[in-house]
């Protein structure tokens, strides 16, 4: 089974569409931990939510959602780069925490309503001085959808209308965003259809969950958009994939700094990490850990020295 996101844009209208189905990738995620069962349906329908932004991104690199909060969840973490490789996790307040399977996002991790979105724009290949374009906000919204839709509006300007669903098997959504009439993927017609954003989130928001789930994108899409004019793109294919490697644990261990490492291996011999997205297991023992500091140390010793004291 492969994946499949499908863009698409209406006629003669400022309006474009994605729909996005992610069972398999859906399927590798879950293979790596077992989470409860209302934790799996909003962490999925974040992850086709990160799918459905991050086929629009203009650079190459990655987008990364995250939700924090102060309840039985404390972290939910997708990330999707311009490829659409996609991981994801999620980290509880207790793994002996007992969370009910109809769970809304807010009793999940917005217990005091200290909970926040995050979406952090990563290019790949930073310019020297360039960061990562990072937005933070109150997590506004009983559901993903609502969430991000709140942020889009707020931090973007853009009108965008998400419909998600995930259960055990698959994940999958359909986006609508409000195209600026001064950019962007203009109408090939001379007069445009400015009726055509409220018609069509009418036409979408007939969709339920259930149908949602047990429905082809392909099927969906004729179902809901029959007597629209609908320009389709070529279809993407989404998969599951995890860029943790032993140098980026390593580059991680020596933030810590040395002095803390060492107080690490006296009490534990040696440091086992594993990668929370997909289960990577890395070992460093006190060889491999002399070995992370003695590159600094090199160049340490390479730098000029200061003026002498008199």
């Amino acid at each position: 089974m492969t994946d499949t996101l499908q863009k698409f844009v209406f006629e003669d209208a400022y309006v474009r569409g994605e729909l996005v189905d992610l069972s398999e990738t859906w399927k590798q995620v879950q293979a790596r931990r077992a989470y409860p069962q209302a934790v799996k349906t909003v962490l999925g329908e974040m992850l086709s939510a990160a799918a459905l932004l991050s086929a629009n991104l203009k650079f190459n690199g990655a987008i990364v959602m995250q939700i924090h909060g102060d309840g039985p969840v404390r972290l939910l973490v997708v990330e999707c780069d311009s490829e659409l490789n996609l991981r994801a996790t999620a980290k509880l307040s207790s793994e002996e925490t007992e969370i009910a399977d109809d769970a809304t996002l807010r009793q999940l991790v917005n217990a005091h309503g200290n909970g926040r979105f995050v979406i952090t724009l990563d290019p790949k290949d930073k310019l020297p001085g360039q960061q990562a374009y990072q937005g933070i906000v109150p997590l506004d919204g009983d559901s993903v959808a609502a969430v991000i839709e709140n942020y889009m509006l707020r931090s973007e300007q853009l009108d965008t209308k998400l419909w998600l669903a995930a259960n055990d098997t698959v994940s999958r959504g359909l986006l609508l965003q409000k195209l600026p009439h001064d950019g962007g993927l203009a109408p090939s017609g001379a007069n445009p259809d400015l009726e055509a954003w409220d018609r069509t989130v009418m036409l979408a928001s007939t969709l339920k969950q259930e149908e949602l789930l047990a429905t082809d994108i392909e099927t969906l899409m004729r179902r809901l958009f029959w007597e629209e004019t609908i320009r389709i793109f070529d279809p993407r294919h989404p998969h599951f994939q995890c860029n943790c490697t032993r140098e980026k644990v390593g580059n991680m261990l020596k933030m810590l700094g040395r002095d803390e490492i060492d107080s690490a291996l006296a009490e534990l011999g040696k440091l086992a990490i594993d990668c929370d997205f997909c289960g990577q297991h890395y070992e460093f023992d006190p060889v491999d850990c002399t070995q992370l500091f003695a590159s600094d140390a090199s160049v340490e010793t390479m730098l000029p020295a200061g003026p002498a004291k008199h």
